[in-house]
């Protein structure tokens, strides 16, 4: 019988709504595992609309098991802030992390950052899945879209 209900439960994290975004960057591999992985270069674009690095605070243990914590400014001058558990790294090819904003500790979700080397730059394909509702995944892909444009101009300048 338990058996069964952990199949149900699994059944339900897997239809909760999740996202998909990819981008092609001019960068090596290396240099896209570095900005996510290293706090001096999170804090250069990691953030809504131009980043102001010293509006962005990131403390980062990149190991299985580590723990993360992002605090930075929106662009509506409010504090955010984010923490995780690191449950999968592979340096230069993959991330998997829990996501869970300070102000909803209980909505926990899982981000899956997948890098791999492609025509001289890098394929990064980003996947946050088991939203809480639609609201969730469609407010979080506007602000994942944008956090990617300033990765993608960190990266390739």
């Amino acid at each position: 019988m338990a058996n069964k209900s952990a199949v149900a439960a699994d059944a339900g994290l897997a239809a909760r709504p999740s996202l998909t975004l990819t981008r092609r960057l001019r960068a090596r591999p290396e240099k896209v595992y570095a900005a996510w992985t290293e706090p001096e270069n999170l804090a250069q674009w990691f953030g809504p609309g131009g980043v102001k690095p010293a509006t962005t605070r990131a403390e980062l243990d990149v190991r299985v098991g580590g723990r993360y914590r992002i605090g930075f400014i929106g662009t509506n001058g409010e504090y955010h802030e984010v923490a995780g558990v690191y449950r999968e790294v592979v340096p230069n090819e993959k991330l998997v992390f829990s996501w869970a904003w300070h102000s909803t500790p209980e909505r926990e979700s899982e981000v899956t950052i997948s890098i791999k080397p492609d025509a001289g730059g890098t394929l990064l394909t980003f996947h946050h899945a088991q939203f809480v509702d639609e609201t969730a995944r469609d407010n979080h892909q506007r602000g994942w879209t944008a956090f990617l444009g300033n990765l993608e101009s960190f990266v390739d300048a």
